[in-house]
């Protein structure tokens, strides 16, 4: 009776301690949540100051402001022509590339993690990468502008996507058989680049051939970047629409369909999407490899496994590991290393350790 009186004597006690305790927590969580957003948040607006101001000709952070306010101000005096000249014209187009292909790789490869459910998958799963590159090598070879080897590798990267559609056409959805179809569009274009190099000019096209499919941002102009980005927002705006939908569907497609999600439907539409954004940014970059397979294991390290705080992530992280990647590759050195052997170099490392540590897991 009087353990039962003492009790119920103490009860608003513990009931307001309790709640304290989980206030506290709560604001914990609040707390570590607006840091991890301020860090993803600065670390590639850091990462592009340090890359517009590195270089074999050192930038001061007052030509590099000066540069960004005298299209908007022509009042503003240019101190020295030459930085000018360098930043719009080589530095500013090379760090918004670095930074759309980083992004769009690693949200592709955030999709087709999702919706597959395997670790493993990447932009170029369904066959993007060895469609793109096909597109490239034909462009060289036929002898094409810069303009027209970007144009057939975006075209030839969607034809691979068509030919993986029209192959698993008759699986009504399958994840396994859209896969495996991807993996056989694939092979089939990188025979087909085989057979370019083969009979490609050994002294002139061959090389540019070679060049291209190692990946580079050394050659990229301001107007090529502009030329992708329609394509990259309106795929950007698919994926982003159908976040909630691609979270439930990275479960199982009998759990989706509970909750009401066209699985046939938003499954095609996703994989175009993301194909898309991929084939728009290899296109200007040649083949990257790497960032669609490592950022989204380090994005949902961070924030779990919902797309709604996985993309977003991915955009920083991908961003930030493109940009490092192509600070390193421009200034490790007095000849430029190809940026898709350095992602290599550094993603396959990285990799490894996700494994040893048990992050790379089925969804």
């Amino acid at each position: 009776m009087l353990l039962s009186l003492a009790t119920a004597h103490n009860k608003p006690e513990f009931l307001r301690k309790q709640g304290n305790f989980f206030m506290r927590i709560s604001a914990t969580k609040l707390l570590r949540g607006t840091a991890n957003a301020i860090a993803l948040l600065a670390l590639p607006v850091v990462l592009i100051l340090v890359s517009a101001i590195v270089g074999a000709y050192p930038v001061s952070v007052s030509s590099i402001w000066s540069a960004i306010l005298h299209p908007l101000l022509p009042s503003i005096a240019v101190p020295d022509q030459q930085a000018y000249i360098l930043l719009t014209q080589v530095r500013f187009p090379r760090i918004l590339a670095a930074a759309l292909v980083g992004s769009g790789l690693a949200i592709a490869g955030s999709v087709f993690q999702a919706i597959f459910r395997n670790p493993l998958s990447s932009p170029y799963t369904l066959g993007v990468s060895n469609g793109a590159g096909f597109g490239a090598a034909l462009g060289i070879l036929i002898g094409g502008s810069a303009w027209l080897v970007q144009i057939s590798a975006v075209v030839w990267a969607l034809i691979a996507i068509a030919l993986t559609f029209a192959l698993s056409s008759r699986s009504h959805g399958s994840t396994v058989t859209l896969l495996l179809s991807g993996m056989l569009v694939g092979s089939l274009f990188a025979s087909l680049v085989s057979l370019i190099k083969f009979v490609a000019d050994p002294y002139e096209k061959l090389p540019q051939i070679i060049f291209w499919l190692m990946g580079s941002l050394s050659t990229v102009s301001l107007s090529q970047v502009l030329s992708i980005i329609p394509l990259y927002l309106l795929a950007l705006a698919l994926i982003f629409g159908l976040r909630w939908r691609l979270t439930v569907l990275s479960f199982d497609e009998d759990f989706a369909r509970s909750f009401g999600v066209d699985t046939r439907r938003d499954l095609a539409l996703s994989v175009v999407a993301a194909s898309a954004l991929a084939a728009a940014v290899v296109s200007i970059a040649g083949i990257v490899g790497w960032i669609g397979v490592v950022v989204p294991h380090f994005a949902r390290m961070l924030v779990g496994a919902d797309l709604r705080k996985v993309l977003p992530t991915s955009i920083s992280l991908g961003a930030s590991f493109m940009l490092l990647i192509d600070l390193i590759a421009r200034s490790a050195g007095a000849v430029e290393i190809p940026i898709g052997v350095l992602t290599g170099i550094v993603g396959i490392p990285l990799f490894l350790w996700l494994i040893h540590r048990g992050k790379v897991r089925f969804l």
